[in-house]
C-alpha cells in the first residue's frame, strides 16, 4: 500500500478492520524506529499510543466509541457525562472537531509530526465535516490525517476529494481463518479454546468478514450453537442468545431472515447451513418480518425494556416460522443457568 498524501481514507465493508489498520498506520508514522513491517512496538512513541497518551496523536470519534475503545475524552465532556448532563454521543460533535483543528496548529512534541485519526469518518455530521475541510486540504506543518469508514458514500464529496483513498480488499477464507487463529492465540482463554469447526462457524456467521467473525467468537458462538440456533429461534426459544446485547439479538434475526428468504427464492443461504434452517417458511410472512426488523434496527441500541423486547421478538419469530400444523402458543424465553 503506497500512501504519499497527507490525508488517507481507508474504506471497505464492515468487519474488515478499518480502525485497526488506521491505528497501525498512525503507529508507523509516529514510531521512532519503524521497520519494513511498520511500527517497532517497543519505542516510547509506541508505548505512548498503547496507553493512549501520545501527545502527537489526536483520535476523533464519537464519545461512545471512544469510551468503548479506551480513548480518553476531554475533561469537560467526561465530567458532563459523569454528571449525566449529556449522553455519550454516537456522532462526532463539532466541538470535538474544532479541538482536532486546534491540535493541528500546535507544534509537535516528538520528532515524527502529528496525526489525526478519524473513525468512523461517516459519523462526521455536516457541521463537523465543514469545520474540518480547510485544515484537511492544507494542514499546517507535519500533520497527517487518517480517516477510516465502512460507509464512504455517506461522507461529503468535499471530504473524499481531499483524501487518497485506499479500498480494503476481502481476504480469502484461508487468509481470514489464519488471521482468526493467530488472533485467538493472543486473545482471551475463551477464544483460545475454540476449535477449527467453531472458527468456521464464526466465519460463516460473519459472512467472511474477519473482524465480525472475531466479534461472534468473543460472544460465545460455537459450531454447535450456530447449527442449533435457527430452529431454536423459530420455536421462540431465546435461551441461547438471551444474554447477548439487543443489537446482536436483532442482527442474528436478520441473518436468519435473510437466509430463509434466500432459500425460499431458490438461492443458497449465506450465514447458516441449509439443513439448519426451519423448513418451508412462508415467503409473505418473511417479507413483513424483514421490514419489521429493519424498522427495529433504528432503535436497537435504545430498547425501552430489554426483557419485554426479547419476549415480543421471540413470539413474533415463532409466529413467522410456525408450520401450518401449529406450534405452542407461547414463546419459550429462558435464562441461562
Amino acid at each position: 500500500m503506497s500512501l504519499r498524501g497527507h490525508a488517507v481514507l481507508l474504506t471497505g465493508p464492515a468487519g474488515l478492520g478499518q480502525y485497526d489498520l488506521a491505528l497501525a498506520l498512525a503507529r508507523t508514522w509516529l514510531c521512532e524506529r519503524p521497520g519494513a513491517h511498520g511500527a517497532c512496538g517497543d519505542c516510547p512513541a509506541c508505548h505512548a499510543i498503547d496507553v493512549r497518551t501520545h501527545a502527537d496523536l489526536f483520535v476523533l470519534m464519537p464519545e461512545q466509541q471512544a469510551l468503548d475503545l479506551g480513548w480518553p475524552l476531554d475533561a469537560a465532556t467526561q465530567e458532563r457525562i459523569e454528571r449525566k448532563e449529556i449522553k455519550p454521543s454516537r456522532q462526532i460533535r463539532v466541538e470535538a472537531t474544532r479541538a482536532a483543528v486546534a491540535f493541528t496548529q500546535v507544534t509537535h512534541a516528538r520528532g515524527q509530526g502529528k496525526v489525526v485519526l478519524i473513525h468512523p469518518a461517516e459519523r462526521l455530521n455536516v457541521e463537523s465535516a465543514n469545520t474540518l475541510l480547510k485544515t484537511l486540504e492544507e494542514p499546517p506543518g507535519r500533520v497527517r490525517f487518517i480517516l477510516a469508514t465502512e460507509a464512504a458514500h455517506l461522507l461529503l464529496p468535499t471530504i473524499r476529494s481531499r483524501c487518497q483513498t485506499h479500498a480494503m480488499a476481502w481476504p480469502t477464507e484461508a487468509e481470514g481463518q489464519a488471521w482468526l487463529m493467530q488472533t485467538a492465540g493472543e486473545g482471551s482463554t475463551s477464544t483460545r479454546a475454540l476449535t477449527e469447526a467453531d472458527w468456521a462457524a464464526c466465519w460463516q456467521a460473519a459472512g467472511g468478514r474477519p473482524q465480525e467473525a472475531l466479534a461472534w467468537a468473543r460472544l460465545g458462538v460455537t459450531a454447535r450453537l450456530w447449527a442449533d440456533l435457527p430452529r431454536q429461534l423459530a420455536q421462540g426459544d431465546w435461551s441461547a442468545i438471551v444474554d447477548w446485547p439487543i443489537p446482536r439479538q436483532l442482527q442474528v434475526l436478520m441473518l436468519l431472515c435473510h437466509d430463509a428468504m434466500a432459500v425460499a427464492a431458490g438461492a443458497p443461504p449465506r450465514y447458516f447451513a441449509a439443513e439448519a434452517l426451519p423448513p418451508d417458511p412462508v415467503a409473505r410472512r418473511l417479507s413483513g418480518y424483514w421490514r419489521a426488523l429493519q424498522q427495529a434496527w433504528r432503535t436497537a441500541e435504545h430498547p425501552l425494556q430489554a426483557g419485554l423486547w426479547a419476549e415480543a421478538w421471540a413470539e413474533r419469530t415463532r409466529a413467522v416460522f410456525a408450520r401450518t400444523s401449529g406450534q405452542p402458543a407461547t414463546a419459550a424465553i429462558h435464562s441461562r443457568a
